[in-house]
């Protein structure tokens, strides 16, 4: 095997994993996309045989680029119009039968590392996620040992503070999703009431280009009639297809045969306690094919 053909087999081996550190740092599928680009490039000028394990090597590549590319994506959301959500992935099933993996790159554990550090975020992932060992994770982030130790049990705690009181099964959230879509097709406001918590949270990304609540609405009620008026004033048909986002079962809204709206949910005790609404084009790219993650 030539030396172009080595390198080309293994980042082709671990790609998937390689994709899914990316993603679960920076919360865009794009982005991962150009840090799997910048990774490849930086890896076809490594010297194989230095190399004791690929797997871990490239997992640090990815890694520094990542964390490069989550700083500058930090400016961006600071100018970013409305909420900022996580970019969503139609997934492939067999994600969904890694309970921890589809967790871990669900939109409300995604939102909840929003609220990390980049250095936390990666430490974290690597780490809770990716098992990977405290000496690596020192080499990826350019800490010692004993700092990435500190700072994993900071972000530990962070997290567990901050994380989804429950998380629903997919059959669950399935269950949820279809009471949830007969109350909206049907404008079924107290169906509708029924499926959510007292204190549920709808959020919307449209990233300045398509209408979406600028800020997040609380409370069942607004929640409700907000999504029972809006298909009311809507031109043009509307249809709502289940699909696997992210992990979990979701819904895409069609308007007119297009692509307009995915929206994935958190649930708890059977009832939806979040929304969350990405109607920004830009974001539904990888909404088109099923993408594979790996752990």
């Amino acid at each position: 095997m030539s030396t172009q053909d080595a390198h080309t087999a293994a980042f082709l081996e671990h790609r998937n994993l390689l994709f899914t550190v990316a993603y679960e740092m920076l919360g865009s599928a794009a982005d991962a996309e150009d840090v799997l680009q910048e990774t490849w490039m930086r890896w076809t000028g490594v010297d194989l045989d230095t190399v004791r394990d690929q797997r871990s090597y490239l997992v640090q590549i990815t890694t520094r680029q990542a964390l490069g590319r989550l700083r500058t994506l930090g400016r961006r959301k600071e100018s970013y119009v409305g909420p900022w959500l996580p970019e969503p992935l139609l997934t492939t099933p067999d994600v969904a039968d890694d309970v921890e993996l589809a967790e871990s790159v669900s939109t409300a554990m995604l939102l909840v590392l929003e609220t990390l550090t980049p250095t936390e975020r990666a430490v974290f992932v690597l780490r809770e996620v990716f098992d990977v060992a405290y000496e690596e994770i020192a080499v990826a982030v350019d800490k010692s040992p004993a700092a990435v130790r500190q700072i994993a049990h900071r972000a530990r705690s962070h997290v567990a503070a901050r994380r989804p009181r429950g998380t629903a099964s997919s059959a669950e959230t399935r269950d949820v999703l279809a009471s949830f879509q007969r109350a909206v097709e049907t404008g079924d406001l107290q169906g509708l009431l029924d499926v959510l918590a007292p204190d549920v949270v709808l959020m919307g990304d449209g990233g300045g280009v398509k209408q979406a609540v600028p800020r997040p609405i609380v409370g069942a009620d607004r929640v409700a009639r907000l999504l029972i008026g809006g298909p009311a004033r809507t031109d043009g048909v509307l249809a709502y297809e289940p699909a696997q986002v992210n992990g979990f079962p979701a819904l895409i809204i069609r308007l007119d045969g297009e692509l307009d709206t995915v929206i994935t949910v958190r649930s708890d005790g059977g009832v939806i306690t979040g929304l969350y609404g990405v109607r920004n084009p830009a974001k539904l790219s990888f909404m088109e094919r099923e993408t594979a993650l790996r752990r």
